[in-house]
């Protein structure tokens, strides 16, 4: 339980620092698009952010899916 939880906070902690680096190093890109969601379009954001924040949801939801899939340790 407790490798569970230390592997998920890592996770989420890894993920924020990676998102916080992203928002820094987007300030001055000037290509921008947009993302078509269902009906309605996102705001126009650069494309290196839209991937960055791909790879960071990649990042958080693979370490939440180990940490979940992590087979339970029995101590005898």
């Amino acid at each position: 339980m407790l490798l569970r939880l230390r592997l998920m906070l890592i996770s989420l902690g890894i993920g924020t620092v990676l998102f916080m680096l992203l928002c820094l190093g987007a300030q001055n890109l000037k290509d921008r698009h947009s993302i078509q969601v269902g009906s309605s379009r996102s705001v126009p954001l650069p494309t290196g952010f839209l991937v960055g924040l791909s790879l960071v949801i990649g990042v958080v939801s693979g370490g939440s899916a180990a940490a979940v899939m992590l087979p339970e340790q029995h101590w005898d």
